[in-house]
């Protein structure tokens, strides 16, 4: 077995390759704690049915070990992505382990609903005596059992987390520092922040040498529909602080003004697109989004089992159930598309976030430099990837174009290559 090439960590630029997502761990319980319910219940119905001579309620047991079994895929991704998440043979971590898993649930899926639609279409053409207080037991069971699954797997209601953490060492809000902009204002190097750690945010400035009277800085904001807002700033030891707070969003650009006279330097972009929220395509989490869509499927399906139950008890419509069956496949088949569509999309690398995208763009070319190529990918929940060529013609290293990408939070791997602009 050949030897894996291990980094030196003390080396400059060195960092993990950690990108799973918000809540890994806790996700990974409630679905091994979903996986037991469905189980427990699984083996309940198939005793149960063979007991007391009952095949429907062994049905639903058989059927209710299929999504036991896509549950275990998601489990043992979660278990297998957490384990391995430092493993040097991941070039770039195992955060997207959880949307193969998914994609492999998505088929799954589909399949489930394929048998549906051949069952229904088999119950139009060959009809069947149905007992229907036994039949809508099991549904009502089956739905209650879909319903804690689906309680257990989203945090039992307390599951929603309004911070935003990563497992990535090397990004600033670990270490309660805010991202900062490198600009140049007149003979000044600026660092713009905006900090807002436990605190309103407001705007932090740290100069490399020679730091002004906080009365001779100002900054100005002008937000895209052309409102602006004057900034005064005061002294806080080693750094000069907006006196006012900033009002959200904080998307809009700062310019930055020294005794009066901005330099065409001074100048920083803000933009609230920096941050992958866990709602967004870029921060979903697959893998629990795969758990989920199969206990959902479960209980759309129970609910029309159960109407068209009813009406064919209490109305005599024996044709609702095959056709209530036909319907559920179609939901099956839709949402197990949308799942594949997603999840393939990731695993394609396809781009995560147009937006992103042109905003990176505009901030590496904002003075005057040119991106040549960029490649922007998903490498986790939360976690974005990112190679950027940048042509320039000014004496400018790649540390200058990560320092101007701080403020992109979510880029946790970011490589750059600058190039000197042909004369």
């Amino acid at each position: 077995m050949a030897a894996v090439f291990h980094i030196d960590p003390t080396l400059p630029g060195a960092h993990q390759h950690v990108f799973l997502g918000q809540g890994h761990e806790q996700n990974e319980r409630r679905t091994w704690a979903v996986i037991a319910l469905c189980s427990f219940m699984m083996v309940v119905e198939i005793v149960g049915g063979l007991w007391f001579g009952s095949l429907a309620l062994v049905a639903d047991g058989l059927h209710m070990s299929t999504h036991a079994s896509a549950l275990l895929l998601a489990a043992l991704a979660y278990t297998f992505a957490r384990r391995h998440a430092s493993d040097p043979r991941f070039s770039f971590g195992t955060g997207k382990l959880g949307d193969l898993a998914g994609f492999a649930s998505a088929i799954i899926l589909a399949m489930i609903g394929l048998l549906i639609a051949y069952e229904a279409i088999d119950r139009f053409l060959h009809p069947v005596a149905i007992d229907y207080h036994e039949a809508i037991a099991i549904a009502v069971l089956g739905l209650v059992v879909n319903i804690a699954s689906a309680w257990l797997l989203s945090g039992g209601g307390h599951g929603h987390d309004h911070g935003h953490h990563h497992d990535h060492a090397t990004h600033a809000e670990h270490l309660h520092e805010p991202p900062e902009q490198h600009i140049a204002v007149g003979s000044h190097a600026v660092a713009v922040s905006i900090f807002e750690e436990g605190a309103p945010p407001r705007f932090r400035l740290r100069f490399t040498a020679g730091s002004p009277a906080a009365d001779q800085v100002t900054i100005e904001t002008v937000r895209p529909g052309g409102d602006s807002q004057l900034f005064a700033m005061q002294p806080r030891g080693n750094y000069l602080e907006s006196a006012d707070v900033i009002p959200e969003p904080h998307e809009f650009t700062a310019y930055v003004c020294i005794d009066g006279t901005p330099a065409s330097q001074g100048e920083a972009v803000f933009s609230e697109i920096g941050h992958v929220h866990a709602g967004a395509a870029a921060g979903r989490d697959n893998n629990l989004r795969s758990a989920l869509v199969h206990i959902a499927a479960d209980a759309a399906v129970s609910v029309l089992v159960i109407a068209g139950l009813l009406l064919g008890l209490f109305f005599g419509l024996t044709w609702m159930d095959p056709l209530v069956g036909m319907v559920g496949a179609l939901v099956i088949g839709a949402w197990a598309l949308s799942l594949v569509r997603d999840t393939g999309m990731i695993l394609l690398d396809t781009l995560p976030d147009r937006r992103m995208a042109n905003e990176l763009r505009r901030t590496i070319e904002a003075d005057g430099d040119k991106l040549a190529d960029l490649h922007l990918w998903r490498l986790g929940p939360g976690h974005l990837g990112a190679i950027v060529t940048v042509v320039t013609d000014k004496p400018r290293d790649p540390v200058y174009y990560r320092k101007r990408l701080e403020r992109f939070r979510d880029l946790s791997h970011l490589t750059v290559e600058v190039w000197p602009a042909s004369k």
